[in-house]
């Protein structure tokens, strides 16, 4: 275990938080919302790099726009807070790709004041945002249809297939989701992303037949998403869920001056490895919600 890293201040007025420092014993999450009513006028898109503009504008439907630029400001802003930067000071690279060693592989901080890893992921509405000390990958996915779940599922892992057909019919859709989460933060983790075989490794139920080396967990959500966590070590002592404010994706400055909201937290001690991919509940219980 090592001790919390805490950052400089950024430029601006930043209420200093233990929030916002990294531990090797703590996973931060951050789950994210589009700004209600589909505006994009409440955003703040100033701290975004032309890249990113250029993206949330080319989306065909505007939703979708809307969930880029939202995600795309919540992680630099977060990020800012981590490393004592303003959010359009964050500057992010790629390491290499496992694969071929070409620079597509896992997103990277180019030039991190300390350890500091993270992943972004967002899908239908809510986006989700992991720091830690080590590599991670996070992935959050809205519940599948049953016809995806059966012509997805045909991609899948032997093992992962069997433990699908054999759950309730009602029960795979969820079942599917938390799988796929799973699966999909691995490979991110990874760095190869969905260019390796999503039959090659095993994420099912049985965590002792997880991939070597990587932690994989369960996250609470929301209702209608599944959400997982990959952590290239042993599982973190604590997992921290807090949902971004919305005031923090606008132009003022809240998101240096306002404080965290309360967390989720999950003491991931006591879970022993063959259970950990459950360590964390499936859906967050009514008072999770609220906090969140």
């Amino acid at each position: 275990m090592t001790a919390p890293v805490a950052p400089p201040a950024p430029d601006g007025t930043a209420l200093p938080s233990p929030v916002f420092t990294v531990s090797s014993d703590r996973l931060d999450l951050w789950l994210i919302r589009s700004p209600a009513g589909g505006d994009v006028s409440a955003l703040d898109l100033s701290g975004l790099d032309d890249t990113e503009r250029s993206k949330a504008e080319a989306f065909l439907r505007p939703a979708d726009g809307l969930l880029y630029a939202s995600a795309h400001i919540a992680l630099r802003r977060l990020l800012g807070r981590y490393t004592g930067r303003r959010p359009e000071q964050v500057r992010f690279g790629r390491e290499p790709c496992p694969g071929c060693g070409e620079p597509h592989g896992r997103p990277v901080l180019a030039d991190p004041p300390y350890p500091l890893h993270f992943s972004l992921s967002h899908s239908s509405g809510v986006a989700l945002v992991g720091v830690a000390a080590v590599p991670l990958g996070v992935d959050v996915e809205k519940l599948p249809g049953q016809e995806r779940v059966e012509v997805c599922a045909q991609a899948l892992h032997p093992g992962e297939r069997a433990e699908l057909a054999a759950a309730r019919t009602a029960d795979r859709p969820g079942r599917f989701g938390r799988l796929w989460t799973r699966k999909e933060a691995y490979l991110k983790g990874l760095g190869t992303g969905l260019s390796r075989s999503l039959a090659a490794d095993y994420l099912g139920l049985r965590a002792e037949l997880h991939p070597a080396g990587w932690t994989v967990l369960d996250l609470p959500c929301f209702p209608t998403h599944a959400a997982a966590a990959a952590v290239h070590s042993t599982a973190p002592a604590e997992a921290r869920v807090r949902r971004v404010p919305e005031r923090w994706l606008d132009a003022s400055d809240a998101w240096l001056t306002q404080d965290a909201p309360p967390a989720v937290r999950v003491d991931l001690g006591t879970a022993a490895p063959a259970t950990s991919a459950a360590a964390l509940p499936a859906r967050l219980t009514s008072d999770g919600e609220d906090a969140l």
